[in-house]
């Protein structure tokens, strides 16, 4: 049974958890075949811990990090458009975060009169707690019902609601893959009403240089999150990494217009977990695959919503077309 917040109708706060403190044999299984994989792949959603979410906020706010300040600006300027677009009630947010960017969407359903709910999904607890208890004290009429769960998980864990506006923000989509991007954005379609709308945001292709700068900032907080994700690791299945034996890497993978990041070995080692169990030997030089971000255009972001059953509806971009933004209908 999920965890509900204790006096949730008193605060008008809402949380539940559906990710097992324990560990889960399906997350293990998962764990030990993408490891088995060659080169070795660890699946990025181990990045958000705690930690590993404090740390991307901090990414965010670099200066080669582009593409948080450039959808939030973006989002400025059309918030009040897409508020009337959709006459959304209800916001529900798929890999919430700090919610950052997505005050400015509360904020311009507020405006237009129709704000009611927050629906934040994230992995990480502390993060969700803390932002409802941010959301409720800024917005006297607003009801938040957070969902600590992954969203290629947990889509079936919402809240029934209506007139919804669904967003799926910062690019996340691209970290998935041309496969899971699509069963995911089918999924969505499914879970949604018809008459509620979709947001996607994507990163677009741009010069490498500054693709590749984006990941490998000059103050290495991207290199230390990177490696985080051993850590989280090492509590799930019981594992050995030592962080600090590993370099990070990340580069412009142009056929398949992504980013690519990897941890690479930095001396021979041999890693033990225990709880799956596996021993992965890995020589000097030898890769561990973390992150894939796809890169898009328009045509691509119209292409990919409309093969999930949407209907793309209006397309915004900035004046340098780094970022994307395309509003779909679930009809």
């Amino acid at each position: 049974m999920p965890e509900i917040a204790p006096a949730a109708r008193r605060d008008r706060v809402t949380i539940e958890v559906h990710l097992d403190p324990g560990p889960d044999r399906a997350a293990l299984e998962e764990l030990r075949r993408c490891l088995a994989e060659r080169p070795p792949r660890l699946p990025s959603k181990y990045f958000y811990d705690d930690r590993g979410s404090a740390l991307f906020e901090r990414i965010t706010e670099l200066p080669e990090y582009y593409q948080t300040r450039t959808e939030a600006a973006l989002l400025t300027a059309e918030a009040d458009r897409i508020a009337a677009l959709t006459a959304a009630e209800e916001l529900v947010e798929l890999g919430s975060g700090a919610a950052t960017k997505t005050r400015i969407l509360l904020a311009a359903m507020a405006r237009a009169g129709n704000l009611r709910l927050y629906v934040p999904l994230d992995v990480s607890e502390g993060i969700v707690r803390r932002v409802a208890r941010e959301l409720v004290a800024e917005y006297p009429g607003l009801e938040v019902h957070g969902v600590v769960g992954d969203f290629l998980e947990h889509l079936e864990e919402l809240p029934a609601g209506r007139r919804r506006l669904v967003i799926f923000l910062g690019g996340t989509i691209g970290n998935l893959g041309p496969v899971r991007e699509r069963e995911l954005l089918c999924e969505i379609h499914d879970a949604m009403s018809p008459g509620d709308h979709f947001l996607l945001g994507t990163d677009l292709i741009k010069d490498p240089a500054a693709l590749e700068a984006a990941y490998n900032d000059a103050a290495g907080v991207t290199a230390e999150f990177n490696r985080n994700i051993l850590a989280v690791v090492n509590r799930l299945a019981g594992g050995d990494f030592e962080p600090e034996r590993f370099a990070h890497r990340a580069f412009w993978d142009a056929p398949m217009h992504r980013i690519e990041m990897r941890l690479v070995a930095t001396a021979p080692q041999t890693v033990r977990l225990a709880a799956i169990p596996l021993t992965l030997t890995l020589a000097e030089g030898d890769e561990i695959s973390t992150e894939i971000s796809t890169k898009y255009d328009r045509d691509l972001a119209r292409d990919l919503l409309a093969g999930a059953g949407f209907r793309p509806l209006e397309w915004f971009t900035d004046p340098g077309e780094r970022f994307g933004l395309t509003l779909a209908a679930r009809d």
